[in-house]
């Protein structure tokens, strides 16, 4: 082989190198930004509603304080004035808890507020489940058998004690 042939192959392979880096560049991109994106996955909770961002904080520490000693009803389920006289009074359904502290509670609160709805004027404040209109309107086919305790949502609900009101037993799963 010449001279003159060996010298253009290495031209060519030198003219390749760029394009064999910024494809080596390209494909160690795409593989960062995939790891730095499943670093940051917020993990599914599967409420009712989705939570923004800015609310996700209350969420979390609402989950994490009331979830240990039973399970963590969705906002919607209780008015917004029960959530208030809940987040404030140390005596809780018999218990004596110590209250969340700023900004903790402020967080929960937030989150409590934006997602529950409010009670009317003339109805009394409801502190049990079952005795909330909000409880009854999101179940408005469920015949409902006495006391309604929190752990009787696991019969409907089998993913209740992980926060997924969605899931419903078969029975439910299609009910018109």
């Amino acid at each position: 082989m010449s001279p003159f042939a060996t010298q253009k192959r290495i031209k060519q392979q030198w003219r390749r190198l760029p394009l064999i880096g910024l494809l080596l560049l390209l494909v160690w991109s795409f593989a960062i930004a995939g790891e730095i994106a499943h670093a940051l996955e917020v993990p599914h909770i599967n409420t009712v509603d989705p939570v923004p961002a800015e609310l996700q904080l209350g969420e979390e520490l609402y989950l994490n304080n009331c979830s240990t000693c039973h399970i963590a009803v969705p906002p919607a389920v209780l008015p917004t004035q029960t959530w208030l006289q809940l987040l404030q009074d140390p005596n809780h359904y018999g218990k004596r808890i110590e209250p969340l502290i700023d900004p903790g509670r402020l967080l929960v609160w937030n989150y409590l507020q934006n997602f529950s709805r409010p009670q009317t004027a003339d109805e009394a404040i409801p502190y049990r489940v079952g005795a909330s209109r909000h409880f009854k309107a999101l179940h408005p086919r469920v015949e409902l058998s006495q006391p309604i305790s929190l752990m009787t949502c696991v019969t409907c609900h089998p993913g209740a004690s992980n926060y997924d009101f969605r899931s419903l037993t078969p029975k439910w799963e299609n009910a018109e």
